[in-house]
């Protein structure tokens, strides 16, 4: 048993039993991480460079956790401050860094299709930790292992998709792995957030009115709104919003139902998701971050080609 393919650009490319398999090896790595020595030397000798383009604070952190768990070594490279800003191209800058004998790289672009054209330049696996308004194909994972893990089961469950979806690569990332599993997905938000072809292309329900979308679910992924990404306005205020897509409380308690609460982060509380919701016992918002560092572990294994037959001794 091995991944069907060599770098993780999207969730698209994959199969759904390369899905099953990173969450069987992420389930042996969380084994991994409640224990008192929380590394194991599977990756030992193994060289990483986190290749950033642009701003990150917990894809960022949970991968080079993740690595070091592995006992990878890890090299951190950020745009800022660096010959990019200099006017040096991503193949330049990228295989200067190859030259020097880095065996994976993980990268985060503001542009669409960066690691895309990347790999087929480079011959090292790339793990893409998001591109522009394309994908993130880690997050996706981890909010799917979330839910399994909360759930029993991912097959036949209702998720709603929350928000501003037309900006983030989240929620197509995460329409492509819930759909791959045989969830059942509704996409809620305003009309200008959310894209039209939508609801043919990728089968999922549309829904602008968020009760309706939640007495429905069994699961609300909240999303936070990309203000930077959009070029001009596409609703009359941040309060209108959250009056009418907004998640708290209030509106929880009053579901026929009781359901689960989660949110990739950073949250705009008060805005997206207020902060009672966000810390209720709903709420799997820190289970989603915990996860966040197996499911990456499993996936740099995976594609530096080892076995899922993991060896669970501990490292030095």
């Amino acid at each position: 048993m091995s991944l069907s393919v060599k770098h993780l650009l999207g969730i698209r490319d994959l199969q759904r039993q390369d899905i099953e398999l990173i969450f069987q090896t992420a389930d042996s790595f969380k084994e991994v991480l409640q224990r008192p020595i929380k590394k194991v030397p599977t990756l030992r000798d193994t060289t990483i460079v986190n290749v950033f383009f642009e701003n990150s604070t917990r894809t960022r952190i949970s991968f080079e956790l993740a690595e070091k768990r592995l006992g990878a070594d890890v090299v951190n490279f950020s745009a800022s401050g660096s010959s990019v800003s200099k006017g040096e191209t991503l193949i330049d800058t990228v295989n200067n860094i190859l030259s020097m004998k880095v065996d994976m790289v993980v990268m985060r672009h503001s542009a669409t299709g960066a690691p895309h054209f990347l790999s087929k330049h480079i011959d090292v696996p790339i793990v893409n930790a998001g591109d522009g308004i394309n994908e993130h194909p880690t997050q996706a994972l981890l909010d799917s292992f979330s839910i399994r893990e909360k759930l029993g089961k991912v097959e036949g469950k209702k998720i709603a998709i929350c928000g501003d979806i037309m900006h983030s690569r989240v929620a197509l990332s995460n329409i492509y792995c819930l759909r791959k599993q045989g969830a059942e997905v509704t996409v809620v938000g305003p009309p200008t957030l959310i894209p039209k072809y939508l609801e043919k292309a990728l089968d999922v329900n549309v829904t602008y009115n968020m009760r309706e979308a939640l007495e429905w679910c069994d699961v609300a992924n909240v999303l936070r709104i990309q203000l930077e990404r959009q070029n001009t306005p596409l609703f009359s205020s941040l309060r209108e919003y959250s009056l009418a897509y907004g998640v708290n409380k209030k509106l929880l308690d009053s579901l026929n139902k009781e359901i689960v609460v989660m949110h990739p982060g950073p949250i705009n509380r008060g805005v997206e998701l207020s902060s009672d919701a966000a810390d209720s016992k709903q709420s799997i918002i820190l289970h989603q971050v915990e996860n966040g560092v197996a499911i990456r572990m499993a996936v740099l294994y995976l594609l530096a080609g080892k076995s899922p037959n993991i060896t669970l001794s501990s490292g030095n």
